[in-house]
């Protein structure tokens, strides 16, 4: 049995070879206070800012590597039982951010090989992404992708099955959560839950000014009152929330066009940029980049999920991408 993971800050996708994506469930796992599980995935994060004292709802992947160790083996461990019920033990790829050092490498490793796994692989998150989202990388012409995750963002300009130039920052999805909900505290002095402003982000947040303003009832705390309050938001508003955030991506992609051999550099202008990751499917995100870089830039279709299927992909067809794969620590 093969087994792909994209074992992300915000979620957790689990692809099974023949069957496609079976699990996408948010990567987290909420524990009582003796170290018991109570619930993983979907379940868990119903509990989010919602939990009695004895219960914590905690994400053990910060940054795209893991903060806890012990916590990410049991998540692991009951996603790779909850993808198949067979009796041998399953073969995992498990998808790394390109800048993580060869510890968190080994960490990942040892958690899946502790959760039940036979044998484990790890797979840069900008190749799983190019994988998935059907781009030629074993051919000498150059490809950009940028993948925007929970955590981190990757930018990495790929050829001949290897990363030519890459840059990893620690913004995703997450610090855009973070972003929306210091705007409105800061403006309305009203304190929001981080479901909320994801909830924010996915309604009405953008990249660029819309044609037609957007608008949302959020709910929240009023931090003066300690009351509960609903003010109006735009989505103009959101978009200054967003900016500082997505400043951070733009300068890293830049710094990869910049460092990106001349060769590369004519492939890119001709075939464009492509975009994967939850951060992809904010509005407008591939206008602002082709408008500040000059190079067209497209999302990948079914974008959310270009990593698992990449990493899935690059276990079936194992021959074919071992060179490109991380070798064993």
């Amino acid at each position: 049995m093969k087994i792909g993971i994209d074992l992300g800050t915000a979620n957790v996708l689990v692809y099974v070879k023949g069957k496609g994506i079976v699990i996408q469930e948010p990567s987290v796992v909420a524990v009582r206070d003796d170290n018991h599980i109570v619930a993983v995935g979907n379940e868990a994060r119903e509990m989010i800012g919602r939990t009695p004292g004895n219960i914590q709802a905690i994400r053990p992947m910060k940054d795209g590597v893991i903060a806890d160790y012990v916590i990410t083996e049991a998540m692991l461990r009951y996603f790779i039982k909850k993808a198949g019920r067979s009796l041998t033990k399953p073969d995992v790829m498990i998808s790394v951010p390109s800048g993580v050092t060869s510890v968190e490498k080994r960490a990942v490793r040892d958690a899946a090989l502790k959760a039940g796994a036979r044998e484990a692989y790890l797979i840069e998150e900008p190749l799983a992404a190019a994988i998935g989202a059907n781009v030629p990388i074993s051919g000498p012409s150059g490809n950009l992708i940028i993948d925007i995750g929970g955590g981190t963002s990757e930018i990495a300009v790929i050829a001949l099955g290897g990363i030519v130039v890459s840059k990893s920052v620690r913004v995703g999805g997450n610090r855009f959560d973070e972003a929306i909900t210091s705007y409105i505290r800061k403006k309305y002095n009203l304190m929001v839950g981080e479901r909320t402003a994801e909830e924010v982000k996915i309604q009405i947040g953008t990249a660029l000014p819309l044609e037609r303003e957007l608008h949302m009832d959020v709910r929240g705390r009023d931090l003066i009152a300690g009351l509960p309050r609903t003010i109006p938001l735009t989505s103009s508003e959101v978009m200054e929330a967003l900016e500082q955030p997505l400043q951070q991506i733009v300068a890293a992609v830049r710094q990869v066009l910049e460092e990106t051999p001349p060769e590369l550099s004519s492939d890119i202008i001709d075939k464009g940029m492509v975009m994967s990751g939850g951060g992809a499917l904010l509005r407008n995100i591939d206008k602002l980049l082709t408008q500040v870089t000059g190079v067209p830039c497209h999302v990948a279709e079914n974008s959310l999920n270009c990593v698992a299927l990449g990493t899935g992909l690059a276990l079936e067809h194992f021959d074919f991408f071992k060179k490109s794969l991380v070798q064993k620590i």
